[in-house]
């Protein structure tokens, strides 16, 4: 099977930065991670592309073989086969705590590399979507957000063990949560995770009952989250504190609120512009005059000069959004789309009949030059 372009596997473009491949990375691991899934073969499939995209986009010259050569300039590059490794080994193929410390300020947490009792540990990041109209995001706006999350079992604290009892240290590892084993004829050792404890370093030898021993039950959760105003489709909000709780005393991870906009029935964003199309008549495009044409501020009148073109643009000054930094204001740009009646009565018939005799096309700038152009291509493939 041939395996998907790196950069369609990330979401990013080709002259995406070091800093957006690593955010692009980190979302899709923390959606796609084994912990998170438990069970779901595609979830790992998705995380595993996930670490091996990143792997070569990351790394400079690995990514400048990609980019000259495609899927086969990486042959013997040192690119690892994630399809055929299991999760816990590709914390060390990558060195995935490095990793997430450096994204997330605190290492990446999960059954397969949990955290030893000897150190603490940053729960898990989450995420979810807030959708705003172009109103919201021409104030700013606060919205109130319910989520669910993984919280401390309140009938352990979170332990695991039933009321009466605690976690005991591990037979196996001896509450280290890793193991080394003698490699090929003695000389060195292979450190893997504990297969009793998954490297927590300690077992749970009467289970609670009420979170059957895993230490966590899932919790409604609803939180105000202040959006600022000229935020962008896709962009985020981090809400500090409020993902899953920490290991052994970690501090919990961070929401990530992500942006979606809903569609506006008349207005299109454009950066911090906004475009509205306005239907209007012939004789008003001739004419000129006043029309009434929607804006996020209720109905604003606008000067149509006379001799309006269809596709013509008008500006309204700052009636467009601001700007997420400067809060400069952008403007609302009117298109002007002008309609030909498909019926006429009698007396409309009339008058454009009359309006018609006393055209003469062939001195209409528009037109004399469309028909001059028309003879000179027929005369000269004659």
């Amino acid at each position: 099977m041939d395996k998907r372009d790196y950069y369609e596997v990330l979401g990013v473009d080709k002259n995406a930065g070091t800093d957006d491949i690593k955010r692009a990375y980190r979302r899709l691991a923390i959606k796609y991670h084994p912990d998170k899934n438990p069970g779901d073969k595609e979830a790992e499939a998705k995380f595993k592309e996930c670490a091996e995209a990143y792997e070569v986009l990351s790394d400079t010259d690995k990514r400048a073989r990609y980019d000259q050569y495609g899927h086969s300039g990486l042959q013997g590059s040192g690119v690892h086969d994630f399809s055929k490794m299991n999760v816990e080994d590709i914390f060390g193929a990558l060195n995935l705590e490095d990793i997430f410390g450096d994204l997330f300020g605190s290492g990446f947490g999960g059954k397969s590399r949990r955290p030893s009792a000897r150190g603490a540990r940053k729960g898990y990041d989450l995420e979810t979507v807030v959708e705003l109209t172009l109103n919201d995001v021409a104030s700013g706006v606060e919205k109130s957000i319910e989520f669910t999350r993984q919280d401390n079992c309140e009938e352990c604290g979170g332990s695991g063990a039933a009321k009466g009892s605690s976690p005991m240290k591990c037979s196996t590892c001896g509450g280290n949560g890793q193991v080394a084993q003698a490699g090929m004829g003695g000389f060195f050792q292979m450190v893997s995770t504990c297969p009793k404890c998954k490297g927590n370093g300690t077992v749970i030898g009467s289970p609670c009952k009420n979170c059957r021993g895993t230490g966590r039950i899932p919790k409604k959760r609803l939180v105000n989250v202040k959006i600022p105003a000229g935020v962008h489709e896709g962009q985020s909000v981090r809400v500090h504190g409020e993902g899953e709780p920490g290991f052994n005393g970690g501090p919990r991870g961070d929401l990530y609120c992500y942006v979606k906009l809903k569609e506006h029935p008349f207005l299109q964003r454009d950066g911090i512009d906004l475009i509205a199309v306005v239907p209007i008549g012939f004789t008003q495009a001739a004419l000129g005059g006043i029309v009434e044409v929607p804006s996020l501020n209720g109905m604003k009148e606008l000067k149509i000069s006379p001799g309006t073109q269809n596709g013509d643009v008008f500006r309204i000054k700052g009636q467009g959004l601001p700007d997420i930094r400067t809060k400069y204001t952008g403007d609302e740009l009117v298109q002007i789309l002008v309609e030909i009646p498909k019926k006429l009565n009698s007396q409309q018939e009339e008058l454009l009949r009359k309006f018609a005799e006393t055209e003469d096309k062939t001195v209409l700038p528009k037109s004399k030059g469309f028909f001059e152009k028309l003879k000179q291509y027929f005369n000269n493939n004659k």
